[in-house]
């Protein structure tokens, strides 16, 4: 990578900000698919309204501004449709670690790729622009498809928190993925 790589732009997907016109209608569909919301470890399930989402976007934005949260939609680059968001959060400066996710929204987007191109675009953000040394992940370990596709970014499993998450009538652990700006930048910076 170098000064020119583009920061916010793959070969299919690119990053950009929340339309508030748009994005609503796109994300309430999310929230109907169970299969969506069970992959991220916080939060019940429900499905949300236009109106819910909106004020969702009120509350991330407002962490945006006090830079708490950079927070992106992924879009498709050959018609800029809404696949889903990616995000760094929980991010203490003075330390320079913090957390990472992201989400495919509709099925029929998922394990085509569009995740793994939005995972190194936001680590090569996160450790080239905002200089953080440390980024963790945390995710359900029944969400096998985010724990292969973090691990393939070079996230190594830190701590295994023992039967967390409540689904489907049974328990399960919760899983904290850890990668350092140093073992990334000695796989993606080349002179």
């Amino acid at each position: 990578m170098s000064i020119n790589t583009p920061l916010f732009s793959g070969k299919i997907i690119s990053l950009g900000a929340i339309d508030r016109e748009n994005d609503p209608a796109i994300e309430t569909r999310w929230t109907h698919d169970e299969a969506f919301g069970r992959m991220f470890p916080a939060g019940r399930l429900r499905p949300l309204s236009v109106f819910q989402i909106k004020k969702k976007y009120e509350e991330i934005e407002k962490e945006v501004d006090e830079q708490e949260l950079f927070h992106f939609r992924i879009r498709a680059k050959e018609d800029s449709r809404l696949l889903g968001f990616g995000e760094v959060y929980w991010i203490a400066w003075p330390a320079q670690v913090a957390c990472i996710r992201l989400g495919i929204g509709l099925p029929e987007d998922r394990r085509k790729g569009y995740g793994r191109e939005a995972l190194l675009l936001l680590l090569n953000y996160a450790f080239m622009e905002l200089n953080l040394h440390r980024l963790s992940a945390i995710i359900p370990e029944y969400n096998l498809p985010a724990i292969e596709l973090f691990k393939s970014a070079g996230f190594v499993e830190e701590v295994r928190r023992r039967e967390v998450f409540a689904r489907d009538g049974r328990r399960w652990d919760s899983l904290r993925l850890g990668l350092l700006a140093a073992d990334w930048k000695k796989e993606h910076i080349h002179d």
